[in-house]
């Protein structure tokens, strides 16, 4: 061994393991431009284009469809239409065979994909696609579940009922009682790469697909379907996207069977990357929900007796709106505990773009609702709407069963909120907002601390699974493969870390690898907040299993018993010596050792039986509170965020610094879905707000002035979690209701407080200024 060798076996501790403030593995090639897209690729000889043609009545039968000038424009080289699917023309997730991969017969909302023009080039294929004559027997549509009868509405598929106890009868003999009816709108995922995939034809059945998806087993299993082979034919391969929020979950599913469709018809790849046009119009979004609530309470705010009602716009077909919907139920306790519980959910048709998954799941409406019920209570009582919040929180040791009748055993939100109620001065800056308003006509203030709880798992059981793929090759370097994807959240380098952790070696000797089909099958959906929890078992299994075997060759190469093994930072020590990591598999690997391994992880505990309402559908729950100051101008409806402060566990964080930016994220995204994200239907169903133009998410000027984000480091996970890490996806988007709550409290500043301004989100600068007008009018202020 030389010197250099030596000096290494020295070093007292790994460089990148779990805890540690790691920075995202592939951040200096974001921010320098050499990060690799699909559409960076190196185009494969030969590339052809696809595009797609959509429909321009938002509900009709198709007389007639004439495409000859499509296919005689330059440089088109077919017009694929559903008739052409080799296999199956459906793509419908759930397998209710509900969504077409191109309709045929009729269409069911303004944008729906007809036809796909595959070109030369991208530029020829969409001016093709101009060239389309179709006749439309045009049909009556709906677009908003406000104009429908939401309780006798079409249904895209089952609707679930939560209850426990008689809501009825609790809110009836309830000394107080409040009904009303609460509007919450969608939201676009708008990623900086929007929908992309490349096939590549190969020998016999097969073909490879670039997709950017979050669920490349799904993908393989569609694209398979729609061209009727088996899916060992199909190879889906992604290495990052550009953002996916759950954009990418089912949607990216169309357009990779279209390329793999068109790649083996015509032996030629083919790629499809629709404009962000296109991409908003075609694609689903998150729901737009319409909650009714009928709650019963006492003098003191204690809710006696609750009954909700979310009708949700799901658009024409089912794909992820029976589980999402499902999921607002699950969350509309939030952190606060009903004796009795109504809930139900009516996914709703409309012709619209199919909704889909987003960041929450349904979540973030389930909670939004119960938070105006808080807030009525409150104002029918002139109390702070934090002391009601209080009142109601979910106990320790009782008062601590949900709707869906699993059992809270850890919360943590009364500490929580304490410590941010304290550290954020809350009861200072309420009585200093309360001077100012006093002194103010036209600007005025509002401050709201709103807590968090959510639960972490899948709800279909089935999808609480993870496997990954670990090989050490002989010189010690790690090659590491899971069935998680990465789309900028962090996951692949805190799945790093756990191996590095492992088998106590610097992260640089662990080469993080694409996630492919064919190497990791049967994968769940990076979704769910489940990324890291799923795969990073997964992947530390597959490195016990390699550890393992290296503690049973060294013990029997060197005569030493397995407790006098130890892995320490780049080096083993055995018996009374010490071997370098990468010396040791060397040895390994010349006795014969099987140096890889696969690795696997099911969720344990998880269970639901929807039929009956009942189950321990999340393995644990993660908690949160935000609290958020605002300024309005009462003559515009414009505001600021003046401040936000967050305190969020995550338990013992595996990245802090990646943690950090995850809360910091996931708020900004919720502040703008219940802000200034607003979507737009017109008379003819069309979809108006498309584009950067038409459509504002959250710029940079309009993040909280002051920003604080601090990560709770007492509670570690109640669940044995990998190293008792806690989800952090999903959570903090919902820290974001805090931004709402503030707005609608500076608005009921104008009427004294006297009433609840019932603000809507998003909570345009419009929505805000009527609401205004509104609390004027009632209070004559």
């Amino acid at each position: 061994m030389n010197k250099h060798a030596t000096a290494d076996l020295k070093a007292t501790r790994i460089l990148g393991g779990v805890a540690t403030d790691q920075r995202h593995d592939s951040a200096h090639k974001h921010v320098t431009g050499t990060a690799v897209y699909i559409d960076d690729m190196p185009e494969p000889a030969g590339l052809l284009h696809a595009c797609l043609g959509l429909s321009t009545v938002a509900h009709g039968t198709i007389r007639s469809i004439d495409l000859s000038a499509v296919r005689a424009a330059p440089g088109v080289i077919d017009v694929l239409t559903g008739h052409d699917m080799p296999g199956s023309n459906d793509i419908s997730p759930t397998g209710r065979a509900d969504e077409p991969v191109l309709a045929t017969g009729i269409v069911q909302f303004f944008g729906q994909p007809v036809f796909a023009v595959i070109a030369e080039s991208r530029e020829q294929a969409r001016r093709a696609c101009r060239l389309a004559k179709i006749d439309y027997d045009e049909k009556p549509f709906v677009t908003d579940v406000w104009d429908m009868d939401r309780r006798a509405g079409k249904l895209v598929t089952d609707p679930l009922t939560l209850k426990r106890g008689d809501a009825a009868a609790a809110i009836e003999a309830a000394p107080r009682r409040i009904k009303g009816t609460m509007r919450l709108g969608g939201q676009d995922h708008f990623y900086l790469e929007g929908q992309i995939a490349l096939a590549v034809p190969g020998e016999d059945m097969d073909v490879t697909v670039f997709s950017s998806t979050q669920h490349p087993s799904e993908v393989q299993h569609m694209v398979a379907h729609v061209l009727g082979v088996p899916s060992h034919a199909v190879t889906v391969e992604i290495r990052r996207m550009g953002g996916g929020f759950g954009g990418k979950e089912t949607q990216g599913n169309q357009f990779a069977a279209l390329a793999a469709v068109a790649a083996k018809k015509l032996g030629r790849a083919v790629k499809i990357r629709p404009d962000r046009d296109d991409d908003m119009t075609a694609t689903g979004k998150r729901h737009d929900f319409v909650i009714d609530y009928e709650v019963g309470f006492d003098d003191e705010g204690t809710i006696l007796g609750v009954d909700y009602f979310y009708a949700a716009r799901c658009g024409f077909s089912s794909d992820l709106s029976g589980p999402v919907t499902d999921r607002a139920l699950f969350h509309c306790d939030n952190t606060y505990y009903y004796p009795a519980v109504r809930a139900q959910s009516a996914p709703l048709y409309t012709n619209t773009v199919s909704n889909t998954a987003f960041r929450g799941f349904g979540g973030p409406q389930g909670m939004i609702g119960c938070e105006r019920v808080v807030d009525e209570i409150a104002f029918a009582l002139g109390k702070d709407p934090l002391d009601i919040r209080r009142k109601n929180f979910y106990g320790t040791t009782d008062r601590n069963v949900t709707p869906y009748h699993q059992t809270v055993e850890d919360n943590i939100i009364h500490r929580l909120v304490d410590e941010l109620e304290e550290s954020a001065d809350y009861q200072g800056r309420r009585r200093a907002i309360a001077d100012f308003n006093a002194g103010s006509s036209v600007i005025k203030r509002g401050l709201a601390l709103t807590p968090l709880k959510f639960g972490i798992s899948f709800t279909a059981t089935h999808f609480n699974q993870a496997g990954a793929l670990v090989h050490v090759y002989a010189d010690g370097s790690v090659h590491l493969n899971h069935g998680g994807t990465e789309m900028g959240q962090g996951l692949y380098v805190k799945i790093a870390q756990i191996v590095a952790e492992e088998f106590q070696i610097d992260i640089d000797q662990v080469k993080i690898t694409a996630t492919t089909t064919g190497k990791v099958p049967n994968t769940s959906a990076t979704a769910a907040s489940s990324g890291s929890d799923l795969n990073g078992m997964a992947a530390q299994a597959a490195a016990r299993t390699i550890r393992d075997r290296l503690c049973d060759f060294a013990a029997e190469k060197y005569g030493v018993p397995h407790e006098q093994i130890e892995f320490l930072p780049n080096r083993v020590r055995v018996g009374n010596q010490e071997i370098a990591f990468g010396e040791l598999t060397q040895q390994a690997y010349m006795a014969r050792v099987q140096l890889s391994a696969t690795g696997f992880y099911k969720t344990p505990k998880v269970r639901w039986d929807r039929d009956k309402g009942e189950g321990h559908p999340f393995y644990y729950f993660a908690y949160g509170a935000a609290c958020a100051e605002v300024s309005i101008d009462t003559l515009t409806g414009e505001y600021v965020v003046e401040r936000t402060d967050i305190l969020h566990e995550t338990g013992r964080s595996l990245n802090r610094a990646i943690d950090i930016g995850q809360i910091e994220g996931g708020f900004i995204q919720g502040m703008g879905w219940l802000t200034t994200e607003e979507l737009v239907w017109d008379d003819k169903g069309r979809l108006r707000t498309h584009a950067p133009s038409t459509y504002k998410i959250p710029l940079a000027s309009d993040r909280p002035k002051i920003f604080n984000v601090t990560l709770a480091d007492w509670p570690e996970a109640h669940e044995p979690t990998v190293h008792r890490s806690k989800a952090v996806g999903e959570p903090p988007f919902m820290l974001a209701m805090c931004v709402l709550h503030a707005l609608s409290d500076a608005v009921a500043a104008v009427g004294d407080h006297t009433v609840c301004p019932r603000l809507d989100a998003p909570a345009t600068p419009e929505r805000v200024l009527m609401a205004v007008e509104r609390v004027r009018a009632q209070t004559g202020a």
